[in-house]
C-alpha cells in the first residue's frame, strides 16, 4: 500500500479500533487460479500472537479452505468510512482555484498466516462469539441456545473455521491532515452537512490524535 507519510498509521490501538469497528474484512489469497477475495466477518484477538490474531468462518462449499496451504500468506482488508471530498469545499479554492476532487478514507491491511480449524468446537466458538458481538445492541438478542440443537449442530457442519495468525499491520488515514486548518474545517462541515457524520467524526478524530 501506498503510505505517504502524513496518511501513514502505525499505532497498533487505531488499527485494531479500525478492525473492531468494521469487521467486515476483504481476505485476499493466491490460490492455482490466481487472487481470490473473500467477504468475511471476522473476531480480532488483540492479545493474541505479536500482532493479533483475526477468527473467521467460510461456508463447506466454499473451495477456498482447501485450495489454501497451511500457513500461507494472506492479507485481510478492512475499510474504515470513506467518501468524496469536493474542491468548492475547500474555502481556499475560491482564492486560488488551485485545488482537485480528492477521496477520503481509512483502511487497515492486516498480514498474516492462515491456518484451517474444521474442528466443530472451533467453529461453534467462533459463531457464539459472532453472535455476541453483532446481537449486542439488539432488544432481545439471539442466542445459539435459541436455535434447535439438531439443526443447530447440522448448520455448523455446513462451515469451516479459519484463523489468520498476523505477522504485520498497515494503516493509512486519509483524511485531510495535510490541509490547513480553515480547509481542513470546510470539508469537515460539507461532509455533516450531507450527512455523512461517520467520515466527518473520523477526521476529528484524526485531527485530536495529532
Amino acid at each position: 500500500m501506498y503510505l505517504p507519510q502524513d496518511f501513514a498509521e502505525s499505532r497498533s490501538e487505531e488499527l485494531f479500533r479500525v478492525v473492531r469497528e468494521h469487521p467486515f474484512g476483504i481476505l485476499v489469497t493466491q490460490t492455482s487460479t490466481g487472487l481470490e477475495a473473500n467477504h468475511l466477518p471476522f473476531l480480532l484477538e488483540e492479545r493474541r500472537g505479536t500482532f493479533g490474531t483475526l477468527l473467521a468462518h467460510v461456508a463447506r462449499a466454499n473451495p477456498i479452505w482447501q485450495e489454501l496451504s497451511e500457513g500461507a500468506d494472506v492479507m485481510v482488508v478492512f475499510r474504515g468510512p470513506h467518501g468524496y471530498i469536493s474542491p468548492n469545499w475547500y474555502p481556499s479554492k475560491q482564492e486560488t482555484h488551485r485545488h482537485v476532487p480528492t477521496w477520503n478514507y481509512e483502511v487497515v491491511h492486516a498480514h498474516g498466516r492462515v491456518h484451517i480449524r474444521d474442528e466443530e468446537r472451533f467453529v461453534r466458538g467462533v459463531v457464539a462469539r459472532l453472535t455476541r458481538v453483532h446481537e449486542a445492541h439488539e432488544p432481545r438478542p439471539w442466542k445459539m441456545s435459541d436455535a434447535e440443537p439438531d439443526y443447530l449442530a447440522e448448520q455448523l457442519k455446513q462451515i469451516v473455521g479459519i484463523e489468520v495468525e498476523l505477522t504485520r499491520l498497515e494503516g493509512k488515514r486519509k483524511l485531510s491532515q495535510n490541509r490547513d486548518v480553515r480547509d481542513f474545517e470546510g470539508v469537515v462541515r460539507a461532509l455533516e452537512d450531507s450527512g455523512r457524520h461517520d467520515l466527518a467524526l473520523a477526521m476529528r478524530q484524526t485531527a485530536t490524535a495529532t
